[in-house]
């Protein structure tokens, strides 16, 4: 195999200096299939990554109806032709021989091989059956991050106005929601005001719970050239762990987990009480300031030093760097986003940008990232518990107008109450209210809270379920009926990542067997149930990628997103472009909000808003009382503890996240060789403290338990604080030799086997990362066994532990 650099053990490949201002250098980055040179290739085919949410674009290699390799496009904005592991190994997990190829439908207790006739006959009776006798809620749908925008829109158009079903959501409930509600919370619509051409003019960059060196690899990549440039930025990080950002950080904060508000309560203290505040921007546009600062008056940094056990000194010098930089970019991940007071600590990182008047020019912005490559466009598209096109569920005329897009009364839209978050739709599963689910290119068996109560839930005997997918997941094995699914380099359509930038993947190769595209499946669903408009014609009137785009340009004409710009065509240029982009932006928008939101008015917001600690809607009247002019909304919020401490029996903090070389559930990445030797097994990371303390050996072989369940794996010392435990969550039961899930009791490899069911109260997101936990000594290492490949290499030089960190940072409670 041909790759640019040994890209395993040296992930984010040569370095490419270039000072601030500066235009970041090209750098092509690609893979060949082995035997395979450039000469060999028969097409270059256009795409982009579909395993984090960078979207990295680049060209498939096509050989004789093969995927044989995949190289960067230099000229565009994202990557500059640069492509991180993921990107370069995992095309081979197409050609798994293991990909599903016929439907699978339950006969007598077992799945077996069928057609789609059957399978789209017994998928749609069921529907007509539930529909009929238990009304449009007994169905639920429950999508991913990783479909097109066409197939997100198509099924929020059947689902909502076709069978009229509140009920659809999508895993990225896990891992972007609290970011839209953040932006929504601040700004009156979700929309992401940064841009990652702002790296390029920063003079200082913090990123909170954010390791980006490993979820947004090729973006730190740009970091890394800006810090080996000229006038590199300072970088702060705040995460429990010693992360690649930790360790190039000017100041990196551990606080104790579930402590981020009082942190950035007393950040913002601090800010504002050395004056460095942007007067003018505050009044022209935001309200609520004076709100914050009576908020954070007696935050001190001593205050937040005994809540979050960091020295004050160090929150001070953090302080001094985020209110003393010139052009300030900040981004925000899942250290913030699944953890206790994920939205209120994440619109605290919006406020402090909007007291320093720092957004909308270059180097000035904020980003709430997403994980997943398309979590954009389930908010976009409503398929994720929003209304398509940023619409506003508790606005007649925001739904008048969606119905007028789809030709559809309102009434037949439900917006009655808030649409159906996804671990509510499991709850109403496991009561018998939702008696259909729907899951499309997921894999909660193994990525939700819980996984006992889950696999409870989807074993049910009153539970239709419907699994949309490319392998037989864990999640699969519980289905009554299986759809083989095409995936990117095998169907044409659209996604959008983390900064707005929309790029085309075009099909290169055929799916295997009988598998088909999602958007296929869809529209077929559509046309089989009949769904019609109020006039009776057709509900789902396209019938191709290109069709359900250009509807979708129609939904989000004069929106927040508005695509009417862009093209299929257009988006064939060398690079991605930016939404909005229409008739006053044809080449697309950098930054949101430097004049001011343009969504927040009481007419045109998204959200009324939302309580910061209960989560309690605050109303149309409230919302109408305090932003009358449609300003952004300097949302303050106390300091709440966790629901779950250490104790006696759990001494423990457990958090959860990713390692560089998986994919949320490992289904496409746990089928590439390089990926899976750079690491082949869950892990249970401890600080050298606590190892010595309990006389813990590397490689030792161990049990973590929380007051949910119990999860068994080697042992590896170093690089995170005192009274923290570390795992990786990717790792499930379809490659182990069982190939299911441990017995009741057993201890099992998958993370979420010990994390509770909580949720934030405003986004709804699940708290991954604040579980008590215990550690058992299971059998003691034979010998060292330490990390292997890329892993290793990670590691490899990492010393003992951060420098703010204290003798003490084990200490429980606040």
């Amino acid at each position: 195999m041909e790759v640019s650099g040994d890209r395993i053990t040296d992930p984010w490949g040569a370095r490419t200096p270039y000072g601030r201002g500066g235009r970041w250098p090209v750098r092509t980055d690609s893979c060949l299939a082995e035997g395979v040179s450039e000469e060999d290739v028969g097409a270059w085919v256009r795409a982009a990554s579909l395993l984090h949410s960078d979207g990295d674009a680049m060209d498939i290699a096509v050989r004789d109806g093969r995927i044989v390799g995949v190289r960067g496009r230099a000229g565009d904005r994202v990557n500059r032709g640069r492509l991180e592991p993921k990107d370069l190994y995992a095309w081979q997990a197409n050609g798994s021989a293991d990909r599903l190829t016929r439907p699978l439908v339950r006969e007598a207790g077992r799945l077996v091989e069928s057609d789609w006739p059957t399978a789209m006959g017994r998928i749609v009776a069921k529907s007509r059956e539930l529909i009929a006798s238990h009304g449009p809620e007994s169905v639920a749908f429950y999508t991913s991050g990783q479909l097109f925008l066409e197939e997100y829109y198509t099924l929020a158009v059947l689902a909502r106005a076709g069978i009229g079903t509140p009920h659809l959501d999508g895993n990225t409930r896990l891992c972007t929601a609290t970011a839209a509600e953040a932006l929504k919370e601040s700004f009156g619509s979700d929309g992401q005001p940064g841009s990652y051409g702002d790296i390029d003019h920063a003079d200082a960059i913090a990123l909170f719970g954010h390791n980006i060196a490993e979820t947004q690899v090729v973006q730190w990549m740009r970091i890394l050239d800006r810090l080996d440039g000229p006038d590199p930025p300072r970088l702060l990080c705040v995460d429990p762990r010693l992360t690649p950002v930790a360790r190039r950080a000017s100041v990196h904060l551990a606080p104790r987990l579930g402590t981020n508000v009082a942190l950035l309560n007393a950040l913002l203290h601090e800010v504002i009480r050395n004056g460095w505040t942007d007067p003018g921007f505050i009044d022209r546009h935001t309200v609520g300031f004076e709100a914050l600062r009576k908020q954070v008056a007696s935050c001190t940094s001593r205050w937040a030093s005994g809540i979050c056990d960091v020295p004050a000194a160090a929150i001070e010098e953090a302080a001094e760097l985020l209110g003393t930089a010139d052009r300030l970019l900040s981004t925000v991940l899942q250290g913030f986003y699944q953890a206790n007071q994920a939205t209120a600590a994440a619109v605290q990182v919006n406020n402090l940008h909007l007291v320093r008047g720092m957004l909308g020019r270059p180097g000035a912005g904020v980003l709430q990232m997403n994980g997943q490559p398309t979590a954009e466009n389930t908010r976009e598209c409503g398929a994720d518990g929003d209304l398509p096109g940023f619409r506003n569920w508790q606005n007649d005329d925001h739904v008048a107008d969606l119905a007028r897009v789809w030709n559809v009364e309102p009434s037949a839209i439900p917006h009655d109450a808030p649409p159906t978050h996804a671990m509510e739709i499991f709850r109403l599963a496991e009561q018998g209210t939702v008696r259909m689910l729907w899951i499309s290119a997921t894999n909660p068996a193994v990525s939700l809270p819980e996984l006992a109560r889950i696999r409870s839930i989807l074993s049910r005997e009153g539970l239709f379920t419907v699994v949309q997918d490319l392998f037989l997941t864990e999640t699969a094995q519980f289905a009554d009926v299986v759809l083989p699914a095409a995936t990117w380099g095998e169907k044409t359509g659209t996604f959008t990542n983390a900064d707005r930038t929309v790029h085309l993947s075009e099909k290169a190769v055929d799916p295997p067997g009988d598998a088909r595209p999602d958007l296929d499946i869809f529209l077929d669903y559509a046309a089989l149930m009949g769904f019609q408009d109020k006039d009776g014609g057709r509900l789902v009137h396209w019938t191709g990628p290109e069709e359900a785009f250009e509807a979708w340009k129609r939904c989000s004409a004069g929106r927040p997103c508005d695509y009417t710009g862009l093209s299929y065509e257009k988006l064939r240029g060398p690079s991605g472009i930016q939404w909005p982009c229409a008739e006053d932006s044809p080449d697309g928008t950098d930054r949101l909000y430097g004049d001011g939101p343009a969504w927040a008015h009481p007419d045109l917001c998204e959200t009324y808003g939302k309580d910061l600690v209960t989560g309690e809607p605050l109303g149309e009247d409230w919302y109408r009382s305090v932003n009358p002019d449609g300003k952004a909304l300097i949302r303050p919020a106390p300091y709440v503890p966790p629901k779950e401490w250490p104790d006696d029996d759990h001494p423990f903090q457990l958090t959860t996240g990713r390692t560089l070389y998986h994919f949320h559930t490992r289904t496409k990445t746990g089928r590439v060789p390089q990926l899976v030797a750079a690491a082949p097994d869950v892990w249970v990371q401890i600080a050298d403290a606590d190892a010595t303390r309990l006389k813990l050996a590397e490689g030792d072989l161990v049990d973590v338990t929380t007051r949910c369940g119990t999860l068994r794996g080697r042992l590896r010392i170093g690089a995170v604080r005192p009274g923290v435990l570390f795992v990786p969550f990717h790792y499930g039961y379809w490659d182990t030799p069982a190939g299911n899930a441990p017995a009741p009791g057993a201890p099992g490899r998958a993370a979420n086997e010990t994390i509770p069911t909580h949720w934030d109260p405003v986004s709804k997101q699940p708290q991954f990362k604040t579980a008590a936990a215990a550690l058992t000594l299971v059998v003691r290492a034979a010998g060292t066994a330490g990390p292997t490949g890329g892993e290793a290499a990670l590691a490899s030089d990492l010393p003992s532990m951060p420098r703010y960190l204290p003798p003490d940072s084990g200490r429980r409670g606040p």
